[in-house]
């Protein structure tokens, strides 16, 4: 008897099986969540870290700041002391015969004029008849006449129209500074002596006071290396 072997294909839908091997996945929503809230928070993220950021350069450029600050202001104090001790100020000298008195230069005529030749003889020097300024100016121009007997022209004369002691240069005198006693008439001139300050007629023969002005100098001075 022939044993006959029947092969029969068996074909298994891969479909058909149970689906235990892999467990089922779930929805994608339920894990990422809503998109705009994602968007919201990513946005949040970026603002804190240009917060951060801000707050960072804002710090430093706050020490650097802090810290140049007294560089700078010792740089400039540097300079200026440099400036101070590379630079002196001191008046011009006196030329010959002329005497330094204060911020002027004095010159005390030998020779007689009447009022108005002193002026010009002034004049020729590059200077101007005696200005006194105060009190204490008067003082120390008399501790340098000598001679109690000598009177000195000085820029001051008295003008009828206005009737008052007027300065030639322009201004009128203070009697605070100077007390003129008596009374003047026209064509009178003060002249100063070593007892005080008096007047008489122009046309009187004095001796005069020169000044000029002492110009301040600037000496530059290398600072040691």
């Amino acid at each position: 008897m022939d044993r006959r072997v029947i092969y029969a294909d068996l074909t298994v839908s891969r479909d058909s099986g149970p689906e235990s091997s892999s467990p089922s996945s779930f929805p994608q929503d339920l894990c990422q969540g809503p998109r705009w809230h994602q968007f919201a928070l990513k946005l949040g993220c970026a603002g804190v870290t240009l917060l951060v950021l801000a707050v960072i350069g804002l710090t430093v450029s706050v020490i650097s700041l802090l810290q140049k600050s007294p560089i700078e202001k010792s740089s400039v104090d540097v300079q200026q002391n440099r400036n101070e001790t590379t630079e002196s100020a001191q008046l011009s000298e006196c030329l010959a015969l002329w005497l330094p008195l204060q911020k002027k230069c004095l010159f005390l005529s030998q020779d007689t004029n009447f009022w108005n030749d002193s002026l010009s003889y002034c004049s020729t020097k590059e200077s101007s008849l005696l200005l006194i300024q105060d009190q204490e100016e008067l003082k120390l121009i008399q501790e340098l006449i000598k001679d109690t007997a000598i009177n000195f022209w000085i820029g001051l004369n008295f003008t009828l129209s206005e009737k008052n002691w007027k300065w030639i240069n322009g201004s009128f005198l203070n009697s605070a500074i100077l007390n003129i006693k008596g009374d003047a008439e026209e064509n009178s001139c003060a002249y100063i002596s070593k007892t005080g300050v008096s007047f008489e007629e122009c046309y009187a023969d004095n001796k005069l006071i020169c000044q000029k002005q002492r110009n301040p100098v600037i000496n530059k001075v290398c600072p040691d290396s």
